[in-house]
């Protein structure tokens, strides 16, 4: 008898190919003729635009924004009158568990009350014609530098739409577009285990270097700098006026992350070197390293990368549920984990990549993977093991799009630590008045030492 291939055998079979032809570490540049199915087959930014004729639907073009929203406004749900197609709990979880990430799978072994709701999956995601186009040319100019740990003929969009490796692959999320220059005030929370949390107010700004308000585009040319990043604490009063900033560097070979910090109690700013790998996260309790920000940031160096391929994944998606002001950050954040009543996940493709610790690296993590959504490049879901190889540490991102100015981002971004039964939730909004700023302007003058000093506070 002939046998058929069911879809989800094709995709485990293709994961198996992509693995035997994608581990080892590459920096092959493609073809032009490849790069012709950017807008074709692949949509500009590298995703299939194809669904897989069940679950997943065509890729048809970013969510437009409902009529009569402002920018500034807080986010409209568009899909709220939508509900659960149905909800993984331990009763069938054997049903799901191809489409679950070990650390998704783990949290249901450690918490008895966890579940996962799933919901019809709608492909949300774009970028501006800008960045379509920055893209497009990337897709046969970019280049790794010879160790990987940098990027050339980069400016901005997303450098390799059509990854040979898994070092490619991370760069995407790394550099990916979020709005060229924003500001947020967010809410950072470290429950204990019986959910208690005293919030922990941010003010965060950043601008990649081409959305300076003084860019010059000969300048760039020499110029290092990715992106500059300020946080400053605004609540607990105990920590209220600290301040990092954060230089960016694309090739971090030929010159490091700089930070520095400045100290409201001391009134002095002071270089800050640990604000890098597993440097401890700004009041995070011990529960986030620096380079979980964001879901992972920083020099790639410390770790091999291996591309395996593509997989269906339930991740969180439009998680536009998680930011209505209908909720209390105490509506959300309960003991163990968040609140899943309010969580959304769908069904998605994702690039999969494995990285493990260098023979005499240091970090706590010895090895990531990472599930990365591949319609935006932005990590979705991504487990941390530790140097025993036990998952440690599972990061979940509820991902959302910002329609008006077609900015894929997060909702917020939430850390579970299995070993000590607590997490870190990063990005709540909830409370706070509008949603984010973009198109900030500032100038490089408006990032230095100096100005840190000036703009302190306390």
């Amino acid at each position: 008898m002939k046998q058929t291939l069911t879809s989800s055998k094709r995709l485990q079979l293709g994961l198996v190919i992509c693995a035997l032809g994608c581990s080892v570490q590459t920096f092959a540049e493609i073809s032009t003729d490849k790069a012709k199915a950017l807008g074709s087959t692949l949509t500009f930014m590298g995703a299939e635009k194809k669904g897989n004729g069940q679950t997943i639907p065509d890729w048809s073009g970013p969510l437009s924004a409902p009529s009569g929203y402002k920018a500034g406004q807080k986010l409209v749900n568009p899909f709220k009158s939508e509900k659960p197609l149905f909800t993984i709990t331990h009763g069938n979880l054997k049903k799901y568990k191809e489409q679950m990430t070990p650390g998704q799978l783990a949290m249901f072994a450690k918490y008895n009350n966890y579940k996962m709701p799933v919901y019809k999956t709608h492909r949300t995601m774009g970028y501006p014609d800008k960045l379509v186009a920055s893209t497009k040319k990337n897709a046969t100019a970019t280049k790794l530098i010879s160790t990987g740990n940098g990027l050339e003929n980069y400016i901005e969009g997303i450098p390799f739409p059509i990854p040979q490796s898994g070092l490619e692959a991370i760069w995407n999320h790394i550099v990916r577009y979020r709005g060229g220059s924003a500001v947020r005030t967010i809410v950072q929370v470290t429950p204990q285990t019986n959910g208690d949390f005293v919030p922990v107010k941010f003010q965060e700004e950043f601008t990649f270097n081409t959305h300076l308000e003084d860019f010059d585009a000969d300048k760039m040319k020499n110029s290092n700098i990715l992106f500059y990043f300020k946080q400053e604490v605004l609540s607990p009063a105990r920590l209220a006026g600290n301040v990092l900033l954060v230089h960016e560097t694309l090739n971090q070979v030929k010159e490091p992350r700089k930070a520095w910090i400045y100290n409201a109690g001391q009134r002095r700013v002071r270089l800050a070197p640990q604000v890098s790998y597993d440097g401890p996260g700004t009041a995070s309790d011990g529960l986030r390293t620096s380079d979980n920000f964001d879901m992972y940031n920083g020099a790639p160096d410390r770790y091999d990368w291996r591309l395996i391929g593509k997989k269906e994944i339930y991740i969180p998606y439009n998680a536009y549920a998680l930011t209505s002001s209908d909720l209390s950050y105490s509506d959300i954040v309960k003991e163990g984990h968040i609140n899943q009543d309010h969580a959304r996940y769908e069904l998605h493709r994702v690039w999969v990549v494995e990285a493990s610790l260098k023979k005499g690296a240091r970090h706590i993590y010895a090895k990531r993977v990472f599930y990365i959504d591949e319609d935006s490049w932005q990590a979705a879901v991504i487990d941390h093991y530790d140097a025993r190889n036990e998952l440690w540490r599972v990061a979940e991102a509820h991902a959302l799009f910002f329609y008006l100015e077609k900015v894929p981002w997060y909702a917020f971004e939430v850390l579970y630590d299995l070993q000590s039964g607590r997490y870190l939730a990063l990005g709540l909004n909830n409370e706070e008045k509008g949603s984010y700023q973009f198109g900030f302007r500032r100038r490089e003058r408006d990032y230095t030492p100096q100005a840190l000093r000036r703009s302190g506070r306390r």
